[in-house]
C-alpha cells in the first residue's frame, strides 16, 4: 500500500463531498486526543494487570507447556 497515494485519494474524495457529517467525522478523527488505554480500563482490570505484573516480577510464572498439559490429557 502506498500511503501517499491513499492520502491523496482521501483528499480528493473529501474535496468532492458537501456532506457536513462526513467532514465533521473526519475532523473529529484527526483532532481526537489520543487516550491512554489504561485510563479506559475498569479499576478491576487495572488491578488484575498490576497483580499479574507483580507476580511476573517475582518469578511466579509457568511455562505454557506445564500449564496446558493437564487440559490436553482430559
Amino acid at each position: 500500500m502506498d500511503i501517499q497515494l491513499e492520502k491523496q485519494e482521501i483528499i480528493e474524495r473529501l474535496l468532492q463531498t458537501n456532506d457536513e457529517s462526513i467532514i465533521a467525522s473526519i475532523k473529529s478523527l484527526l483532532t481526537k486526543e489520543k487516550k491512554d488505554f489504561w485510563e479506559e480500563l475498569t479499576q478491576e482490570q487495572q488491578n488484575e494487570i498490576s497483580l499479574s505484573l507483580q507476580e511476573f516480577e517475582e518469578g511466579k510464572v509457568s511455562d505454557f507447556e506445564d500449564f496446558i498439559t493437564p487440559y490436553l490429557s482430559k
